[in-house]
């Protein structure tokens, strides 16, 4: 078969996999389970959608990119209100992920048969396909990692200049994404600089690749005063990590300890890209690095896992999986970036049988691991589900009230966060709200409610900067709805007198 025919089957069959498995996820509601998801599709909504729009509603932690890219999806008010809008950007990076490993592996082990068992063992991991279902931020950067990979071994083979273009343009997309893009642009850049013919593709490289993060940088300066905002502002993890140990929390695993941080993130790889594909990686790694001398590909791959490590011992980043403590389900997700160079270490192990066989070889490899999960769910679906169960339960009492309750129109003072989800599900525009994304208006509302709250209606958790409002205002609030689900605090929700 041709390299396009290829490249064009492998697109059909990543699409309607894509496809098969957004439409069961939404039509069941889990796209929005993980509350970071709802997080995300909320802020892409009210980028418009707010009282103050603009720029600033992108705010500062999470990278912009993934939001920017569902604005057009968030700004349909149905499907933002059933959450269909957070499964488009998703599943479209999905496709292109396994469409950029495929060629990838294609050109570095000279085999279609070996790229299509890459694409499947990447493509047919129950986690993935449940991530490619929701507004997260991990296919996105899937896409932008194998396009990069893809970029890089083509400029190794043709020294094109639109290979060079092609890797910033990825790398910006990464870094756009998560922080980890960030980490890899100098690897890259030393990649191009000893592999040019021409050294300043590498200066080009990296002039290229600087714009994303000094983007970022400018943006956290302007909007916060303070350029690393994203890092150690008050709303960062790491800072959120150091007032819960002020608060007598024990330290995550992994906290200043190598050890102990590398143990968590290979058992949570375990359960992401499951035992059974761990061996056909470390067994294809082999041939990999030794037969196809297939180095960079697979050193490249492996700085995103190296990352999240790093992050683990130094920045305050936690990852529990169960049978380790505290056994209990948090950030399993981060170990999707063990999932592509599980799988491209993988399919290398297929060039060394019989032409005749390989393509069933291809298929096993890419089979094979899915008997880990006859028998359990997905773990990334586990912990959303687990993790979410008193926060969908009180959003949905709070949404039910609100939705026969509010008058559209009569204003809502709320902290945006998880809250969020009630207004969106009662179908109540962001811009009918005031929220600690509005600047000097929440701000002036929450600090002097005698004098500058005006909302009719006010949604909070007991003893919050809403609550907090409300009960110390001279004007009168009566508190109409007291929602208590065991597992999560108190949500109360008020109306003006």
């Amino acid at each position: 078969m041709k390299r396009s025919l290829q490249l064009a089957a492998a697109i059909a069959f990543l699409s309607l996999v894509s496809f098969a498995a957004a439409r069961f996820c939404v039509s069941r509601g889990y796209t929005l389970y993980d509350g970071d998801a709802e997080a995300h599709l909320n802020i892409a909504r009210r980028i418009l959608d707010s009282r103050t729009p603009g720029v600033e509603q992108i705010g500062t932690v999470w990278l912009p990119l993934p939001h920017l890219l569902m604005i057009p999806f968030a700004m349909r008010d149905k499907w933002w209100q059933s959450g269909a809008a957070g499964a488009f950007v998703s599943p479209a990076s999905f496709v292109l992920a396994g469409a950029f490993l495929f060629a990838a592996a294609r050109r570095v082990y000279a085999s279609g048969v070996a790229a299509l068992a890459v694409m499947l063992m990447f493509a047919l991991n129950p986690n993935v396909l449940y991530l490619q279902a929701t507004p997260m931020t991990e296919m996105l950067f899937a896409a932008s990692l194998a396009a990069l990979l893809w970029s890089t071994v083509w400029f190794r083979d043709s020294q094109s200049i639109f290979a060079v273009l092609a890797a910033g343009i990825a790398s910006n997309a990464a870094s756009l994404t998560r922080y980890e893009g960030w980490f890899l642009i100098p690897f890259v850049a030393l990649y191009f600089w000893f592999t040019a013919k021409r050294k300043w593709i590498a200066v080009l490289f990296g002039a290229i690749a600087a714009l994303a993060p000094l983007a970022w940088l400018a943006h956290n300066r302007f909007y916060y005063g303070n350029a690393l905002e994203f890092y150690n502002g008050p709303w960062s993890a790491l800072a959120i990590y150091h007032r819960g140990l002020a608060r007598g929390m024990k330290p995550y695993p992994g906290d200043h300890n190598w050890r102990q941080a590398a143990q968590y993130y290979f058992a949570a790889a375990r359960l992401v890209a499951s035992p059974i594909a761990i061996a056909i990686a470390m067994a294809g790694a082999l041939v990999a690095l030794f037969l196809r001398r297939a180095w960079w590909p697979m050193f490249f791959l492996l700085l995103a896992p190296l990352f999240y490590i790093w992050s683990m011992h130094s920045s305050g980043t936690p990852i529990f999986v169960p049978g380790l403590w505290p056994d209990s389900f948090y950030n399993t997700r981060y170990a999707m970036a063990a999932v592509l160079p599980a799988a491209f270490a993988g399919g290398a192990i297929v060039t060394i049988f019989p032409q005749r066989i390989r393509a069933a070889a291809a298929i096993v490899c890419g089979i094979a691991p899915l008997f880990f999960w006859i028998s359990r769910p997905p773990v990334c679906w586990r912990e959303a589900q687990v993790n979410s169960a008193a926060r969908r339960e009180w959003t949905r009492q709070a949404a039910a009230f609100l939705r026969a309750n509010y008058a559209h129109g009569s204003g809502i003072l709320f902290s945006f966060g998880d809250l969020t989800g009630a207004l969106r599900q009662a179908g109540i525009p962001l811009r009918e709200g005031l929220h600690s994304g509005n600047g000097a208006e929440w701000m002036a509302a929450i600090t002097r409610p005698d004098l500058f709250l005006h909302e009719e209606w006010a949604l909070g958790f007991a003893g919050d900067d809403v609550a907090t409002a409300v009960e110390r205002g001279k004007v009168h609030y009566q508190l109409r709805k007291r929602i208590i689900v065991k597992g999560s605090p108190v949500v109360e929700i008020y109306q003006r007198e």
